[in-house]
């Protein structure tokens, strides 16, 4: 990852009102997820308990985030029917929701008519964007940093679009 790019935790403990995180694919190759994929794929269970080695460190993050008042939301936009990844996501879902993040889905049929970035990002306050990087597999790639204006607006403008779209996890069926 480049030194200049704040990590999303960074950009979490300093956030002041909000944090938002709009994921675009439908798979990912994420190094640290490979064990408990393999082990859903195995066993068609997930591990839910938010104080596991696995998600110990997010779910601290967003609990101590949430306290101090960030609302923190993520919105999913995933084809339908889901993949064997969406699946797998969903079902650990339970736990980013129980440390405080609201999650909405949207079906990709649903986006059409939206105007949306072209890569996975978190927006701040409604003013710093970190976009996620990916490679054609899925891994991570370098992340990209802003604070443009412009940017800004239209990552601010994409997410309340999808998010006004989209279904509230306990609702979201896959």
């Amino acid at each position: 990852m480049s030194q200049s790019v704040p990590t999303v935790a960074d950009l979490m403990r300093v956030a002041k009102t909000s944090a938002v995180h709009l994921e675009l694919h439908d798979s990912y190759g994420i190094a640290r997820e490979t064990e408990a994929l393999r082990t859903w794929r195995e066993t068609g269970t997930r591990n839910v308990d938010p104080t596991s080695d696995h998600w110990r460190t997010w779910v601290e993050l967003i609990r101590e985030t949430t306290g101090r008042g960030v609302v923190v939301r993520r919105a999913r936009i995933v084809s339908e029917p889901v993949s064997e990844y969406i699946r797998y996501e969903h079902a650990g879902t339970s736990v980013v929701v129980g440390a405080g993040e609201e999650v909405r889905w949207l079906p990709r049929r649903l986006a059409s008519p939206l105007t949306l970035p072209g890569n996975d990002f978190w927006l701040f306050d409604s003013r710093i964007v970190r976009f996620n990087h990916f490679t054609g597999d899925g891994a991570s790639a370098d992340p990209e940093y802003t604070e443009a204006p412009a940017v800004a607006a239209l990552c601010a403008s994409a997410f309340a679009a999808v998010w006004d779209l989209a279904t509230p996890h306990a609702d979201y069926k896959v």
